[in-house]
């Protein structure tokens, strides 16, 4: 039978202690990475950024390659000097309401492939980009690279519970003991270094690059007169000062006494020491940075924060289960917690592959800021959702602009961008509408758990719903959706001037609108009776041959990228609009003939939210670990998808708030509904779905 949190607590300690992440080699695609949610450092075998070449990430674009080995924060970004605007890129489509002008792209764009039409276009997807901030490695003294072939016997452990990175290894047959630690509230990396080799130049060497428009390489080591490093001494340390073109930013350095900063060459420092340990304290930020805390103090900080971190919010232990897979489940479970933690919970909505590495040139994408987010709030760390959710608040104005210039009401909310919060242009991105309910569904997540949500997120839950019910067109068979319009099924962006109704959204539409009416009574405000209109009067989804289709035009559904009319009825909750009937049977077509090589790793939790809902509890479990390539979790517990896209964190994210549902369930609903009889699943901390 399943267990729904009763009898004794989880062992907390020991539910983290048995998934700490242990290397004892180096693993190309599975880098260990510190941080808090804000900055982010990836560390090789080495504790540092030593071999950043042995950590590729592949250019689409068929440029160099970038590496998994970031440094990288909310607040680092970069553009190369231009003057476009975006109204260069518009383009009319025909709307049902008249002609509206959208952010196209003219030229080409494919999965693997990006060759605009203009300089505009180029610039306008290419600025602003992340930057990475910096690289720290080992060196012998003078700069001199050190190879993979002199180091042995290494070994290095994650400790979850204190947020450190510790290992040892043998270079040149020479013990070399390294501590890497993030600092929890500040953006500051720790490192102690020890070893007999400090006095015998064993040094580590800070190196800086200039911004790259690259897709995925986030340094330009190549342009070295186009930025500025300079070091301003001071005892027991400096500042290394950056600029580039617009951008600027510190780094304030903290040695151990005795130790050196040196120049080495463009834009590159050494530090070093005759003693045989070596202490090393990086601050990163845009302005002052104040006093540094010292590696001890960053060590207890970050002890202090992780030890609360998983003794508090919500837990899930299955080490009761029978069924052999349910070990990498737990594993994947606490590891996802720990990276969405790092990753995913700064100012701004988290990129697809985080702190760790740029994809989209660091850009995010808004169709996906709920599978990063939404789990916190069911996890009972809302407040890691409440960082980035209030960017929408900041960005309202531009969202109401776009809005107004296309003829709608409200507040129409891009895709992906940067913290300016501008579209980029595209033939897919402009044209997607389902990320439009998520600033409501993200707020109602928070709202069940804080009824102060309400005051904090009115003005965006009331915009947003504006919008989508302005956007929606009464017709014969009641409102309609598009054209033009890209479903989250982004295999139709070709027939986007034609495409309608698309099922998946046509249920977020009515159900999230109900949502925001019953914000407005919760508020003591009249309903609005344009948004109950559109959510009851919505034109039913299409069905075919016994199962929903994608879209209700030709070709209906086509078999690739996501099975996107499943969720409907998963992470969509209920609505009058789906037939629990017809989506069982969509439900199975899909797993029957669906090509598993096209979706995305947030397909396997959202499938196994569907099946879940659908009182299908073997289903959601072979869905969650269904052995398939875009449902791989590394040794460090990132869902790695292409060589360019190495880590993605929707992945993450998306697990986290299936496990959600299929343990704790919805309002109402019955216990435990998502795990089969053998799995008995104890779980702490966890709050039900709508």
């Amino acid at each position: 039978m399943t267990e729904t949190g009763g009898g004794p607590g989880i062992d907390r300690r020991a539910l983290a202690g048995r998934h700490a992440v242990e290397v004892t080699s180096i693993v190309p695609a599975s880098p260990l990475s510190v941080g808090n949610g804000e900055f982010c450092f990836t560390a090789d075998v080495t504790g540092l950024q030593t071999f950043p070449d042995l950590y590729p990430v592949a250019d689409p674009g068929g440029g160099p390659p970038g590496t998994l080995l970031g440094t990288m924060s909310s607040w680092g970004w970069h553009s190369v000097p231009g003057e476009y605007d975006l109204g260069a890129t518009f383009r009319a489509y025909r709307t049902p309401r008249g002609p509206v002008e959208y952010p196209d792209m003219r030229g080409e764009l494919t999965g693997n492939t990006e060759n605009p039409a203009s300089a505009a276009e180029s610039w306008l997807r290419n600025n602003p980009h992340r930057l990475d901030l910096g690289r720290i490695g080992l060196v012998r003294d003078g700069g001199v690279p050190l190879t993979p072939s002199e180091l042995s016997e290494g070994r290095q452990r994650l400790d979850l519970w204190t947020g450190a990175l510790t290992g040892r290894f043998l270079l040149r047959g020479t013990p070399v003991g390294v501590t890497t630690v993030c600092h929890p509230s500040r953006d500051v990396l720790a490192v102690r270094i020890e070893s007999a080799l400090l006095a015998e130049g064993l040094a580590v060497r800070l190196a800086f690059p200039y911004g790259s428009e690259s897709w995925s390489n986030a340094a330009d080591w190549s342009r070295p007169d186009a930025h500025t490093s300079t070091l301003l001494r001071a005892r027991d340390g400096g500042t290394v000062e950056r600029t580039l073109d617009g951008a600027t930013y510190r780094v304030a350095l903290a040695t151990s006494p005795g130790a050196e900063i040196v120049p080495g060459g463009p834009h590159e420092f050494l530090v070093r020491t005759g003693a045989g340990v070596l202490e090393l304290v990086a601050g990163f930020g845009p302005g002052v940075l104040g006093d540094l805390p010292t590696v001890a103090e960053t060590l207890a900080a970050a002890e202090g924060h992780w030890s609360r971190f998983w003794g508090t919010g919500g837990a899930v232990d299955l080490s009761g289960a029978d069924d052999e897979r349910a070990s990498e489940l737990e594993r994947r479970v606490v590891l996802s917690q720990y990276l969405t933690a790092i990753h995913c919970a700064g100012s701004y909505p988290p990129q697809e592959t985080g702190l760790m590495c740029n994809s989209w040139r660091g850009r995010f994408h808004l169709e996906m800021h709920w599978w990063h987010g939404a789990h916190f709030a069911l996890w009972g760390r809302a407040s890691l959702l409440e960082r980035g959710l209030g960017w929408y608040e900041t960005i309202l104005p531009r969202a109401v602009g776009t809005a107004r210039r296309q003829g709608y009401a409200g507040a129409r909310w891009p895709k992906q961008v940067a913290p300016d919060g501008r579209e980029s242009p595209s033939p897919i991105g402009p044209f997607l509408v389902w990320q439009q309910p998520h600033p409501i569904h993200l707020a109602e997540l928070v709202r069940r758990s804080d009824a102060s949500a309400l005051e904090r997120y009115a003005d965006v839950v009331f915009a947003t719903a504006a919008f989508m019910a302005d956007f929606a067109v009464k017709g014969p068979g009641g409102y309609a959706l598009g054209p033009p319009l890209v479903p989250a099924q982004e295999s139709y962006a070709g027939d986007r001037d034609r495409l309608t109704n698309p099922v998946f959204e046509l249920a977020y539409w009515s159900w999230a609108l109900g949502v925001a009416q019953e914000w407005r009574r919760l508020l003591g405000l009249d309903p609005e009776p344009a948004w109950e209109a559109v959510a009851t009067g919505l034109v039913r989804p299409h069905v075919r041959d016994g199962v929903y289709t994608a879209v209700d035009v030709p070709p209906y559904t086509l078999l690739d990228d996501h099975p996107s009319m499943l969720y409907a009825l998963g992470v969509v909750p209920p609505t009058p609009l789906v037939d629990p009937g017809v989506m069982r049977a969509t439900l199975r077509r899909v797993l029957a003939e669906w090509p598993w090589e096209t979706t995305w790793g947030w397909d396997y939790p959202a499938i196994a939210m569907t099946a879940t809902r659908l009182g299908e509890p073997g289903l959601a479990v072979d869905a969650l670990l269904m052995p398939v390539t875009k449902n791989h979790y590394l040794p460090n517990g990132h869902n790695r998808q292409t060589p360019s896209l190495p880590v993605y964190l929707p992945g993450n994210g998306g697990l986290l708030s299936a496990v959600a549902l299929m343990a704790r369930g919805w309002d109402g609903g019955p216990p435990a509904p998502g795990f089969p009889s053998g799995w008995p699943v104890r779980h702490e901390g966890l709050l039900p779905l709508p």
